[in-house]
Order: C-alpha cells, then sequence, then structure tokens
C-alpha cells in the first residue's frame, strides 16, 4: 500500500494563513485541506462557550418585554454594538416601537435594519439626525412609513450607498411616492459665488448623491424605467454575479442587514414573539441622558426599572387579593426602597 508523505499534500497559503492539514490514517486517499479563512470554517463551531457579553445580551433580549418602557434610562450607557444587538433582537421578536427606536440609536451606526416593523415617521426623523454615518438601511414591509422618512434619511446620511424597501403593498406605494427623494438632482440657484471652493455641497445638490444600490423586488416596470432614464447610476436588485460590479454584501439578494449582530447570540432569545403594543412617548435625542448626565450606575437603572415593574404586577385585581394585609405592606416597602435609592443618587 503507498503511504502518503507530508510532500504530497498541497499547502497553500490563504490570505496570510497557513491551511491544517489532516491526514487520513487509512492512507486510502490524499490529505485533506482545511482554509480556516473560508466562509464555513467561520461559522460557530457546536459546543463552543459563547461570551460573558453575549450570554448578557441573550438574557437581555429574552426579558425585553418587561424592561422596554425603562430602557431609555440605560441606554446611553450601552457600546454602540450592544444596542445594535438589542435592536436585532427587538425586531425579531416584533418589539420593535419608536420609542425603542429613538432610545437605542448611536451616532456610530453605519447599518440600519428595521424591515417588518411598526416604526413611524418620527422616531426614523429622530434617528436620522442622530445616525448620520448610515451607509445601508433596510425599510422594507415597514407599512406605517411614509415618503417624508425617506426624504429625512437620506438629507441626513449624505454616505448612504444602499437603500432596501418595498415587500408590501403599502410599502411599494411608499417607495413609488419616494423616488423623487433619493434621485439626486441639482439645485437650481440663482446666486452666484464667487469661486467653487465656497460652493456648499447641500445647496448645490439634494437627493441621494451617494445612492448605489437599490433592493426593491417588486419594483413596477415604470419606475424601474424612471431610475435608468434619471439616474443610470443607481443599480436596482443587483445580482451577486454582476459583469463589471462589484456587489457589496448590503445589496445582495436574501441579505439581512442585522445578521451581523446577532450571530453568536443563542437563537432561543427570539424564539417567542410577543405582539405588544407598547406606550412610548418619542422624545427626542437631546432630551436622552448621555454618559455625563447620568448620575445613576446601571445596576441601580436596572434595579428602578424591575421595581417599576414590580409594583404594576402588584396592582393586580381585588379578586385576586387573598390578603390585603400583605398587599399594602409589599407596596409600602416598594415605596420605601425606590426612595430610598433615589434619594442615595440625588446625594452622589
Amino acid at each position: 500500500m503507498e503511504k502518503t508523505s507530508w510532500d504530497d499534500a498541497d499547502i497553500r497559503e490563504s490570505d496570510g494563513c497557513p491551511p491544517v492539514v489532516k491526514e487520513d490514517t487509512s492512507c486510502s486517499r490524499r490529505p485533506q485541506i482545511f482554509h480556516p479563512d473560508t466562509k464555513a470554517d467561520r461559522r460557530r463551531i457546536p459546543g463552543k462557550c459563547r461570551s460573558l457579553v453575549n450570554l448578557c445580551i441573550g438574557n437581555l433580549g429574552r426579558h425585553l418585554e418587561d424592561i422596554i418602557e425603562e430602557i431609555h434610562l440605560v441606554a446611553p450607557t450601552f457600546p454602540a454594538s450592544v444596542k445594535a444587538s438589542l435592536l436585532a433582537i427587538a425586531r425579531r421578536r416584533d418589539l420593535l416601537c419608536d420609542g425603542l427606536l429613538v432610545a437605542l440609536a448611536d451616532e456610530t451606526w453605519e447599518v440600519l435594519d428595521v424591515s417588518g416593523s411598526d416604526i413611524t415617521d418620527a422616531s426614523i426623523e429622530a434617528l436620522a439626525r442622530v445616525c448620520t454615518r448610515l451607509r445601508a438601511v433596510d425599510i422594507s414591509r415597514c407599512n406605517r412609513l411614509t415618503p417624508r422618512a425617506v426624504r429625512d434619511l437620506v438629507q441626513h446620511s449624505p454616505s448612504l450607498h444602499t437603500l432596501r424597501w418595498g415587500g408590501t403593498t403599502l410599502s411599494n406605494n411608499t417607495a413609488t411616492l419616494a423616488l423623487g427623494y433619493i434621485l439626486p438632482k441639482l439645485n437650481r440657484n440663482e446666486e452666484a459665488e464667487e469661486s467653487w471652493e465656497e460652493l456648499d455641497i447641500e445647496r448645490v445638490g439634494k437627493g441621494g448623491q451617494s445612492l448605489r444600490w437599490l433592493v426593491w423586488p417588486s419594483v413596477d416596470e415604470k419606475s424601474r424605467e424612471r431610475l435608468e432614464t434619471e439616474c443610470p447610476r443607481v443599480v436596482v436588485n443587483p445580482k451577486l454575479f454582476s459583469k463589471g460590479l462589484s456587489v457589496p454584501w448590503e445589496a445582495r439578494p436574501g441579505t439581512v442587514l442585522d445578521a451581523p449582530f446577532v450571530e453568536d447570540i443563542d437563537p432561543e432569545t427570539w424564539a417567542v414573539k410577543i405582539s405588544r403594543t407598547v406606550e412610548f412617548q418619542i422624545v427626542s435625542s437631546k432630551d436622552l441622558p448621555s454618559r455625563e448626565t447620568a448620575v445613576l450606575s446601571v445596576a441601580e437603572r436596572f434595579k428602578l426599572a424591575f421595581i417599576s415593574r414590580d409594583e404594576r404586577q402588584v396592582c393586580v385585581p381585588a379578586d385576586d387579593i387573598k390578603d390585603e394585609g400583605s398587599d399594602s405592606r409589599e407596596r409600602l416597602f416598594v415605596d420605601i426602597l425606590a426612595s430610598d435609592i433615589l434619594e442615595r443618587s440625588h446625594s452622589t
């Protein structure tokens, strides 16, 4: 029987990372070459322990409906990646609402996926003023959005190069009416400037000046012809292998923009969806507490949030109260504990 030697192994370099040679003990076939940089090898290995941060994010995601109304108190202390992960979990659990989107908005975000949610124009307007670095946005199947939301996104996101929309009848109608906002065009200004250096790009051009890719699966022929005529630079529904084009991953078919934010989080976190309408007051980014103005620590803020939840759970109908004396004592204890925490926070 012929032996397989190391000289027979096809060893190649893959992006500067040496391959791993796995020998077959039966010596009946050549050694298999595994390149660790391939996409398949980057997938999570079964049984591998998740990081502590991702475990904490998963735990918050499972109980997001309990803290969603108070999350604006602690959200400013979260890193941008944690905010993005919580937003992705909320979208998968059908909990994404206007208040949550505004509370989690971070100025460093470059990718936004709110597809299939019930957000409105008000939250998109507030978010667009904060997240001015957006490069790719997915607003498909958002039936409550109007062309006004598209206008605000394009106006405040000069680097936006990929937009995904449509998917439902209402969303397709909004996309058709909003075409005028995404098409780049020049402003007609009769005021003459002394030199080109003094010109302001916002005064010269408007619309999607950086828009390059438009993902609209159910685009109608009239809209497609208008895009091809007025702005041939914008590619509608780009194919994965387009001749002469390098399609970014944000514009590829079937791409989920927020998938990288939850790739190492337990899928059981969003297995249970709760259809719940949350009464949430829309606030602007100026009204949200910042890292500098936050007085309470993260632990104390979570404690206050859960105390508020317990207070709502204690207030049950009178028919279900077995011992009114013990119930009143529990309420009194909660009120005293909450007052004590607030006094200590103001004293610090």
